[in-house]
Parts: C-alpha cells; sequence; structure tokens
C-alpha cells in the first residue's frame, strides 16, 4: 500500500472516530437538557438571531430559541413563536428599539400586532422629544448617533460681550434627522438632532435657541458628575495677565499751549 493510501485511511478513521465522539456528547447534552426540560428547570425562550432594527417587523428567519433556568427567565419572555408572529395575511409585531442577534425578545421591546412604531415609543416615562437645528460645526462634525449623550451649548452676544454657557447636560441624543437607529454608527452631517428631555428641560431649550447658537458637546461613556458651569465672557478667554512694565508709559496726551505743544503721559 502506497504511504499517500495509507495516510489517507487513518485520517479517515480519525474524522470518523471524531465525528462519533462529538455526534455522542451532543446526543448526551440534548438529553440531559430534555430531562431538565421535562422537569420543568430549563424553558426555550426566544431570541434574536440576527440583529433587528428599530421598526422592523419580526419576522420567523430573525428569531432562534435557546434554554434558559426558569428561575431566572426575565419578565416579559416569548416562549410560544404563536404569540410573538402574527397569523398568515395579518400584520406583525415590530421592534421597539434595536435589538442585537442573542437579545432576549421581550414583549417590553415588541409592538403589538400592527401598532405603528415611532419615536416617541423610546421615550422615558414623561419625558419629551425636540429637535434642535445644527451644523457640521454644532454638532461635533456629524458624529453626534441616537443613543448618544450630550451636553449642549448656548452661545449669544456680540463683540466684547459674546458670552457662552452650558445649559444641559447628559442629554440623550434619540433621533439625527429621520434616523433613529441606535445602530447607526456611520458618521454624517445633520441639519437636525432630535434629544430627550424633561418638561423643563424643554422649555429651557426652546427659549436657548432663540437667544442664540446652541452646540452639542459629546460627552464620555464613563459616568461623570456633572456640576452646574458658569457662563463665560469673551473678555474671560482674551484676558492678558503678563506684567506691564514699570517704565513703559500709560496714556498719552497732547497740551497745546499758544503755538507749543507737549507730550504728557500718566
Amino acid at each position: 500500500m502506497k504511504l499517500s493510501s495509507l495516510f489517507t485511511a487513518v485520517l479517515g478513521l480519525a474524522l470518523a472516530g471524531g465525528s462519533a465522539y462529538l455526534a455522542r456528547d451532543y446526543i448526551e447534552a440534548q438529553s440531559a437538557q430534555d430531562a431538565l426540560v421535562e422537569k420543568g428547570s430549563i424553558i426555550h425562550v426566544i431570541v434574536a438571531g440576527r440583529d433587528i432594527a428599530f421598526g422592523q417587523a419580526i419576522e420567523s428567519q430573525m428569531l432562534t430559541t435557546i434554554a434558559w433556568p426558569v428561575e431566572a427567565v426575565p419578565k416579559g419572555i416569548f416562549s410560544d413563536h404563536s404569540k410573538l408572529l402574527p397569523e398568515p395575511g395579518n400584520p406583525p409585531r415590530r421592534a421597539r428599539n434595536a435589538i442585537a442577534q442573542g437579545d432576549l425578545i421581550l414583549a417590553s421591546r415588541v409592538s403589538d400586532f400592527g401598532e405603528k412604531v415611532t419615536i416617541v415609543q423610546s421615550l422615558g416615562p414623561n419625558h419629551r422629544a425636540m429637535a434642535i437645528k445644527v451644523t457640521a460645526e454644532t454638532a461635533v462634525g456629524g458624529f453626534v448617533t441616537p443613543g448618544d449623550h450630550v451636553d449642549i451649548v448656548l452661545t449669544q452676544g456680540r463683540g466684547e460681550k459674546l458670552r457662552t454657557v452650558t445649559i444641559l447636560q447628559n442629554i440623550r441624543v434619540i433621533g439625527v434627522d429621520q434616523d433613529a437607529n441606535v445602530q447607526t454608527d456611520a458618521p454624517g452631517i445633520a441639519r437636525t438632532i432630535t434629544v430627550e428631555v424633561t418638561p423643563e428641560q424643554a422649555q429651557t431649550l426652546a427659549l436657548a435657541q432663540q437667544a442664540g447658537q446652541l452646540s452639542l458637546s459629546l460627552r464620555t461613556l464613563e459616568a461623570v458628575d456633572d456640576k452646574p458651569l458658569e457662563s463665560i465672557r469673551l473678555s474671560d478667554v482674551l484676558r492678558d495677565v503678563s506684567p506691564v512694565p514699570e517704565d513703559e508709559p500709560g496714556h498719552r496726551i497732547i497740551v497745546r499751549r499758544g503755538i507749543t505743544t507737549q507730550d504728557e503721559y500718566y
């Protein structure tokens, strides 16, 4: 027998043995899982088999199931596809916010059958959605995306009276133009940014938009202990702290007495 034939035969036996070993482990694991299911210790729950975007219809090919300990099952899970998917010809459920692959499908994250999904459903209790006009310069060069948190800075006045102040801190962005998908990570130049605010913050924001120019400051992902910030003026930025030489003259005055003139300093 040639060496190559012998090698092929040995390799085939090894693969067959490995396959049989893996198949045995799988059958044993499945049998153990089935036993736990029969005992009521394990339940099969529905999870996202792929990323599901905000507002996207929930379809069967997007879903899969995994085993989950009964004592750790969170509220609002689905274990029955018929309760999550519509009857043929009927309108579907939709994702109320983006669902990542592997995430549990919860009742709070999907709409009712045929229910319209809008940005309103992403708002927290007693919060409002409000839009801000922005440019590339005032919106961090287009790097602000849905789901980010920002500070909002107001600049107003002209010349020496120019001043700026941070009016709102740690504000969640829920939309960039008409895009509310928090999975969006590509920068783009927006004309409006929609933010989530309380009723009181909405009043502040409405007044500030009429008072001057608003700019966004993109925040870090780390927790920050925010403190109120005082406004600063242009004179605070351009202040000259260099010492004045003692022999440097001050103001010059030209004094005329008849046909003669005299320079005086003070």
